[in-house]
């Protein structure tokens, strides 16, 4: 269960504007107007996300390393888990009003976004890791090489088949680049915290 996943073992949710491979990387570019959402608070449902998907069964973990120059509105990467069209996890981090934040959307039918300040980690290698357990996803993120922080529990089905990959979302530009560097499964955390 432990080790790289190759960038070719996944499946694209949307097919992003370009995918190019150097080395050991990932190089993905947005669509201009892609996004993932439902419902809340806006009243649209934003299903265009690009997430680059494998299995990820109970009592696994799966992470990603990027860097990207977020400087739009609502620029986003992280990690993407799913269910179905209503049931889904993105975790990472987001442009917003002049802010990188570090966070997680929630949707079941509906989303729910928790988000934080992170300024400090703008142009730096981020991190994000979600562990599935038995009745919850646990999201950790941080810098490349320091420590990760617990960004979120989340209620999340166990009786169901999911997966998980990287993904970026550019809901108000075109031209939104990501540079992956490593997709990995492993064992879910034992601790929450």
């Amino acid at each position: 269960m432990d080790g790289s996943i190759p960038w070719d073992a996944g499946t694209w949710t949307t097919v992003p504007a370009r995918v190019a491979v150097h080395g050991d990387a990932l190089r993905v570019t947005a669509v201009e107007g892609s996004d993932a959402w439902r419902h809340t608070s806006y009243g649209f449902v934003h299903d265009t996300e690009h997430a680059l998907l494998a299995p990820l069964g109970v009592g696994a973990a799966m992470e990603v390393v990027f860097s990207a120059d977020f400087a739009a509105q609502f620029d986003q990467a992280g990690i993407f888990v799913r269910v179905d069209e209503e049931t889904w996890v993105k975790a990472g981090v987001e442009y917003a009003d002049g802010v990188l934040g570090v966070g997680a959307v929630v949707t079941a039918g509906m989303s729910d976004w928790s988000v934080g300040a992170v300024p400090d980690w703008r142009g730096l290698p981020l991190r994000v890791r979600v562990s599935r357990g038995a009745d919850a996803l646990t999201v950790r993120a941080g810098v490349d090489g320091e420590p990760l922080r617990l960004v979120r529990v989340a209620p999340f089905p166990a009786d169901v088949p999911a997966q998980a990959g990287p993904f970026l979302c550019a809901p108000t530009r075109a031209g939104f680049e990501v540079l992956f560097t490593t997709w990995v499964r492993s064992a879910a955390d034992a601790a929450l915290h």
